[in-house]
């Protein structure tokens, strides 16, 4: 029967399981109203996936939104807690004014290593990597005076954890109308940990395009690596325990410009002992 045949594809098979769901996500898709209207727009810009389509009011390639649950590297935490009541385990590591001197600081170093801001383009991960990738180009922006593309890209369809965790939301991925052939491209994240969704983004952007580099900005680097992976662009290294989390918030989504670590505040010095 095909029951078992399927149960093995989905999983053993990480890869081919996702070939068949974004085959089974595009069909529904295109079968449906929205779709049927999508495909009457604009054609996508060469190298676009065919999971977007044209945004006529930024020019940039948009990937619908599809409801399932939120996704989250593991250990980096959400910021869920209100700024002006935080658990007695909770430490502010950066305020406001620290983040804004880190993020200036590397728009300098990017602008400095790319040798101008020509052919920067910014890919934020979502969420608060979307963010923190628009807030460096308004520094570039003053730095070089020019405006630098700043797109997102999601990387829920790529990680290595589909099997394990509950169905997640697939946020939206925005490509710059040029796209990123022969561009250098920045991801800019929050929290590098793990290094598993920089993993997941790099394969997200063989669907998208060639670019001529692919660099990698964070706000924060908190150790721990299970991946061979390293920023280039660090605001702040903070060393951690696993047993805790790292808060980031932005005041474009949480209100307030912050880092907090939660957690047993004896837990890094354990682990080190």
């Amino acid at each position: 029967s095909p029951g078992p045949h399927i149960l093995t594809l989905f999983v053993t098979d990480c890869n081919r399981w996702r070939a068949v769901a974004h085959s089974a996500i595009r069909l529904v898709f295109h079968r449906s109203d929205i779709g049927r209207r999508l495909s009457s727009r604009s054609p996508r810009p060469p190298g676009a996936p065919w999971w977007t389509h044209p945004s006529p009011s930024s020019g940039m390639v948009v990937m619908p939104d599809i409801l399932l649950s939120p996704s989250c590297e593991a250990g980096k935490g959400v910021a869920v807690m209100s700024s002006a009541r935080t658990p007695d385990d909770t430490r502010t590591v950066l305020d406001g004014a620290e983040i804004a001197r880190a993020l200036t600081r590397v728009a300098h170093e990017i602008v400095e290593r790319a040798k101008g801001a020509d052919d920067i383009v910014l890919l934020g991960i979502p969420t608060r990597g979307v963010f923190l990738a628009r807030l460096i180009a308004e520094r570039i922006r003053a730095i070089e005076g020019r405006e630098v593309p700043v797109g997102s890209l999601d990387v829920t369809m790529y990680r290595d954890d589909l099997r394990r965790a509950p169905a997640r939301a697939l946020l939206p991925t925005q490509i710059p109308a040029d796209g990123i052939d022969d561009k250098i491209v920045v991801l800019v994240d929050d929290v590098l940990y793990s290094g598993r969704t920089i993993r997941a983004a790099l394969d997200a952007m063989n669907d998208i395009g060639r670019p001529r580099a692919v660099q990698l900005a964070v706000l924060v680097d908190r150790g721990h690596r299970e991946l061979p992976i390293r920023a280039d662009f660090v605001g702040k290294n903070i060393p951690t325990s696993k047993s805790e989390k790292v808060h980031v918030r932005v005041s474009e989504h949480d209100g307030d410009d912050a880092v907090l670590i939660s957690g047993h505040a004896g837990a890094a010095e354990a682990e080190a002992r």
